[in-house]
């Protein structure tokens, strides 16, 4: 009698034989699994994770960064004087987000060219082939058989209460809807680059401006030394202008920081390199026009009928409430037509060969009974799924309105700061010219004199913040209206001048 202790599996030979080469197996695997020859993740969550050796990189200290390889041949022989549209042209072409959503689009297309197939019959063809063969028997011979037969089939819905057209019907709204964002993106791209590309402008002029205050400083310093060397003034002066200088030389060196980075930023926006080799030329006249001629309800109205995300979410809301149809045409009846043709091909050895045909013909009326109310909740989902685009689209009009009312108001505020500027300045200059008349005199201080050139450094910088911000709310403008070009401009009315703000 063998009793159950000795009976257990694990006292067998070939139970112990497989449970060791189970753990044997289980040692060889990782866990977690390994990645390229090291462990799948750290350690010990407090211990770095050591990535595989990566082959060596290529040495690049002595190549050269050139920006022909992203730019086409014409700009790369003018790549140091670079206009706005041509800006605008690399941006666009070397921009991920306008490929994106073109291909977004083309995608679209093709699903609503997928959805217009409904209307079409459906045809398949499939072909088989077997082989059978029977043993002898008692009285009956071996006999081998060979069967080859294509069968094609064929269906077409011939009548639906809106399944295929809602289909149709959604998928050309959201053609319509891709194509629309993608317009809407390409204007993003276009005032993002044009934002840039004013900064870079704006603080160009700004560091042609503070060296100008450099030189104004330079020359007080000279003239302080200059009236102590012969007692005229003591060297209180020359530390005061010695400090002023040094704070003229302090603003320099940010205001030349700042200028790589607005020019890496503008290089960012077109999709170069931050450290590509290449310039902007300097447009003739740097005054702004002041004044538009059109009025805030034409922009108004321009904007609802054109703005291409506005338009979006309308082909958006349009393709929700296509579904609805699509929801309630599935719970409907539908009449299908469909039919079979088969040919077969009889191989039995020792037998003649054989053939035969079959056909067959249906039409049916499709009714649906019961599918556990899931048709009807389907039908409220579709429902409410097209009132919130509905609502989502009554939400992106309205602050199209305002985007374009508050626009306009900036634009108007930004050419009065224009005017107001240009008159500080004007006010300023007269101001720092009699201070330096009398300090050269000896009638007046040096606090005087370095208060007013003060004043006329920050009235100078103050022209140039207002002429940024006046082309940066031009082009907002222009892109909240939707009718911002591929070229960078407005597509606004100017005015070269104006008496006051337009209504």
């Amino acid at each position: 009698m063998v009793t159950a202790h000795e009976s257990s599996p694990a006292r067998r030979p070939g139970a112990r034989a497989l449970a060791a080469l189970a753990l044997t197996l289980g040692g060889c695997l990782s866990n977690p699994p390994g990645v390229r020859g090291v462990a799948g993740t750290a350690p010990a969550p407090n211990v770095f994770w050591t990535p595989p050796q990566q082959r060596a990189p290529r040495d690049t200290t002595q190549a050269t960064p050139s920006p022909s390889p992203s730019l086409s041949p014409d700009l790369a022989q003018r790549v140091q004087a670079l206009t706005l549209t041509d800006i605008v042209d690399i941006a666009l072409r070397n921009n991920s987000a306008t490929a994106a959503a073109w291909a977004d689009a083309r995608a679209a297309a093709a699903t609503y060219g997928a959805a217009r197939g409904q209307y079409y019959p459906t045809v398949s063809m499939t072909a088989t082939a077997t082989t059978v063969k029977t043993a002898a028997t008692a009285g009956r011979v071996s006999v081998q058989q060979q069967l080859y037969g294509p069968t094609l089939n064929a269906s077409w819905l011939l009548f639906d209460f809106g399944t295929r057209s809602g289909s149709v019907a959604g998928a050309r709204e959201a053609l319509l809807a891709a194509d629309w964002t993608h317009n809407a993106v390409i204007q993003n791209v276009v005032l993002d680059v044009e934002t840039a590309y004013f900064q870079y402008h704006a603080t160009k002029a700004l560091l042609a401006a503070q060296q100008t205050t450099l030189k104004e400083a330079q020359t007080n310093l000279q003239a302080a030394e200059q009236r102590h060397r012969v007692g005229l003034a003591t060297i209180a002066d020359v530390l005061q202008a010695k400090t002023a200088l040094s704070q003229v030389q302090l603003t320099l060196e940010t205001i030349e920081g700042t200028l790589h980075t607005t020019r890496g930023a503008l290089a960012l926006s077109m999709g170069l390199p931050a450290n590509v080799a290449y310039d902007v030329a300097l447009p003739p006249d740097t005054t702004p026009p002041l004044g538009i001629t059109d009025s805030l309800d034409v922009l108004i109205d321009r904007a609802v009928r054109e703005r291409p995300d506005l338009m979006a979410a309308r082909a958006a809301a349009q393709a929700s409430q296509a579904r609805v149809g699509v929801a309630q045409g599935q719970a409907l009846p539908s009449l299908v037509v469909s039919g079979t043709g088969a040919g077969t091909y009889f191989f039995n050895r020792p037998l003649s060969t054989q053939q035969g045909n079959s056909y067959s013909a249906t039409i049916g009326l499709q009714i649906p009974l019961f599918s556990g109310w899931s048709q009807i909740y389907d039908v409220r989902a579709a429902t409410a799924t097209a009132r919130a685009a509905d609502e989502r689209r009554k939400g992106v009009e309205q602050l199209v309105i305002f985007q374009v009312f508050n626009s306009f108001y900036a634009l108007r505020t930004a050419t009065q700061r224009v005017r107001t500027s240009g008159d500080l300045l004007a006010s300023a200059v007269q101001s720092e010219q009699v201070a330096l008349g009398r300090y050269r005199a000896g009638a007046g201080s040096l606090l005087d004199l370095l208060t007013a050139q003060a004043v006329l450094a920050d009235a100078r910088a103050q022209v140039i913040e207002a002429r940024l911000t006046w082309y940066t709310t031009l082009a907002q403008l222009g892109h909240d209206a939707g009718i911002l070009g591929l070229d960078g401009r407005s597509g606004l009315h100017l005015q070269t001048d104006s008496s006051g703000p337009n209504r």
